[in-house]
């Protein structure tokens, strides 16, 4: 493909790319190979009109309920899957649907949820594989996933800062993970650490480290680039297995020309002896990594609030 082609057609020859977002309109225009759907984009759902009868249909089920905490939460998981399912028939590849984040250092409950979720989806007609249940990366959601991955559910492990927490994933032989490109940059800006050029971001850095190792031992787990900043951290980790962007970020990719040169190259796997990681070594390592110790935190406390505002919006909604 020349340069003349668009960046992001340019990207798509190099990349999977998967849009970073649960608008319906969106992704009906950027056209991108996967998407994903989470309590943000659910609560955002809400005030959307193609989401409306969805909406309608689920609220009055909520009300024939009675409501209570149980209901609300039932509605949630409810809205949660009817997007994503309406999101299914849009996509050629997966939806990402993210396992309650309150439910973070719980292994049974994410097993379990993530079960519920992939048998509300087969009752719409989704089959499970095109669904990725999306779990924070802690140890106990690495053991959750590395069991529903023996269940035959593919799972996508997001909030990935640390390699420990990586090469925890691909041993667990997880299907995909989440490196957050754009929340470690915002770390090391924010402790007076800017980088001097987009090689040197740590964000990029990170990504381009964790793809290499994963190559050279032969993992099969899947490297998904998510949470940038600018087009320029995209470009710089273009030939990445795939890259979750948001529709701005593909909108401007769309609208930029010039070369865009591939930056990541799979290498032949190596015979690597490797030491499999348990969960003291994850603890030990994590808790050496601040940057990583801080934004798992505050990315589960972030999820779990945007949960909370969602049940909120719909128990406001029952009782109206």
């Amino acid at each position: 493909m020349t340069a003349s082609a668009s960046k992001l057609a340019q990207l798509r020859e190099l990349s999977v790319v998967v849009a970073d977002t649960g608008d319906y309109d969106a992704i009906k225009r950027l056209k991108p190979v996967d998407c994903t759907t989470n309590p943000t984009l659910v609560k955002k759902a809400l005030d959307l009109p193609v989401y409306a009868e969805l909406i309608e249909r689920e609220l009055a089920w909520g009300r024939q309920q009675g409501g209570g905490d149980a209901v609300v939460n039932e509605v949630a998981d409810r809205l949660t899957v009817g997007v994503g399912a309406m999101l299914a028939a849009l996509v050629p590849g997966r939806v990402s649907t993210e396992v309650d984040a309150d439910l973070a250092h719980d292994t049974p409950a994410t097993i379990a949820k993530a079960h519920k979720f992939i048998a509300m989806y087969a009752e719409r007609g989704v089959p499970r594989e095109k669904i990725l249940i999306k779990v924070a990366a802690t140890w106990e959601g690495v053991e959750a996933a590395r069991q529903l991955q023996q269940d035959g559910i593919d799972c996508n492990l997001t909030l990935i800062f640390n390699q420990t927490q990586a090469l925890a994933c691909a041993e667990a032989g997880v299907f995909l993970i989440s490196p957050f490109v754009g929340r470690i940059l915002d770390w090391y800006v924010a402790n007076g650490q800017a980088p001097a050029s987009i090689d040197e971001d740590p964000g990029v850095k990170f990504v381009r480290g964790v793809y290499a190792e994963f190559k050279k031992r032969g993992s099969q787990t899947v490297v998904m680039g998510a949470s940038f900043r600018s087009t320029a951290q995209i470009e710089a980790l273009a030939g990445c297995d795939r890259l979750t962007i948001s529709p701005d970020l593909l909108e401007k990719l769309e609208a930029e020309q010039g070369e865009l040169p591939r930056k990541l190259s799979p290498v032949p796997a190596e015979t690597v002896q490797v030491t499999p990681i348990d969960a003291a070594r994850f603890a030990t390592d994590l808790a050496a990594d601040p940057m990583a110790t801080d934004k798992l935190g505050s990315g589960i406390d972030t999820f779990a609030k945007d949960l909370d505002a969602l049940r909120q919006t719909i128990r406001g909604k029952l009782a109206g």
